[in-house]
């Protein structure tokens, strides 16, 4: 059970890596689908009838580079889940990976204000003045995200001292 389940967590990584590259190039060439996409999930007061395709492109950019984090940190965790799905627990290598990781998924926490507050910035810039807007948000999904980083770190740490008690344990018997 415990290899079935790490093999799908590999797959369903590898799957998302190719399909969310593959999503944004389709909506980089489309951007009026892009630009639908953003108007229903943002929360803000834009007047979106002043929004250029050049604005809608700068904020796919924003996008690309806030969401390619956590694609990114999909690599480290797949190689992890590989190595789980061989028997292999407590080495050098799968701590690595998860210690990344966990650095990705607390950086992409970090950029999700950054991300909305671009957003913002670049979606009012054609407003008359008065009207420009800079909206910063920081909520619980950012701070629960956070602190599943930090215990992935501590996770790691532990993966590497069971590693070096298994090693241990190898030259007594």
């Amino acid at each position: 059970m415990h290899r079935m389940f790490c093999l799908l967590v590999t797959w369903n990584c590898l799957l998302v890596m190719v399909v969310a590259p593959l999503a944004a190039v389709y909506l980089f060439i489309d951007i009026d689908t892009f630009a639908t996409l953003a108007m229903n999930n943002l929360r803000m007061s834009i007047q979106w009838e002043t929004v250029t395709t050049g604005q809608w492109r700068e904020l796919w950019v924003v996008t690309a580079l806030h969401l390619g984090v956590g694609v990114c940190s999909l690599f480290f965790l797949r190689r992890a889940f590989v190595n789980f799905s061989r028997g292999e627990f407590f080495n050098q290598s799968n701590s690595r990976d998860l210690r990344m990781f966990s650095v990705l998924l607390f950086v992409q926490a970090f950029t999700r204000p950054l991300h909305t507050a671009l957003s913002s910035v670049l979606l009012s810039w054609n407003h008359p003045p008065g009207q420009k807007m800079l909206a910063v948000s920081f909520g619980s999904g950012e701070v629960q995200t956070i602190i599943l980083a930090v215990i992935l770190w501590v996770i790691c740490d532990l993966l590497v001292r069971g590693g070096e008690l298994e090693q241990e344990n190898k030259q007594f018997v």
